[in-house]
């Protein structure tokens, strides 16, 4: 079966920057829907079309294609007094963003009374590139495509 709207794709995808370092060793593989449900990186997509299971490729994307570049004005602080309890570093809270809406940010460092707080991807700055192999295609059914997202074992669970 070739991948076309409303398939659902499960592929092994490794991830890197364009310095070697890892970030998804591909081992776990990863189910999306395809055809615009924003559950994939539109270059990532396109290269995917019309193809079936087994095809692999290998794809560098830019900054803007990926997580974009980094916005300094989401890097800010809270009182240590106001930061919620069982979050570490490496967690994520909620708050209002620069704008007014919701967001979530990274807690980057806890510092005296003081919580450093980054509402940027970890990834965004950065040249990625992506090793993708398909592992299935098979037909979304329509709860899939009323839900935008592939439900079972590699992808969403309700």
């Amino acid at each position: 079966m070739k991948i076309t709207q409303n398939t659902a794709v499960t592929l092994r995808m490794k991830v890197t920057d364009s310095q070697g370092l890892v970030y998804d060793d591909g081992k776990n593989p990863v189910s999306y829907l395809h055809g615009d449900y924003d559950n994939l990186f539109p270059k990532l997509e396109a290269a995917l079309e019309g193809q079936e299971s087994g095809f692999q490729t290998t794809l560098e994307l830019a900054t803007e294609d990926t997580f974009g570049e980094r916005d300094e004005a989401l890097v800010t602080t809270m009182p240590k007094a106001e930061f919620p309890p069982g979050i570490k570093v490496g967690g994520q809270i909620q708050r209002p963003g620069p704008d007014g809406t919701p967001r979530y940010y990274f807690v980057t460092k806890i510092k005296g009374p003081t919580v450093l707080l980054d509402g940027n991807h970890p990834l965004c700055g950065k040249t990625l590139r992506f090793a993708l192999k398909v592992v299935d295609v098979r037909e979304a059914t329509a709860e899939e495509i009323a839900h935008q997202h592939v439900h079972g074992e590699h992808g969403h669970q309700h």
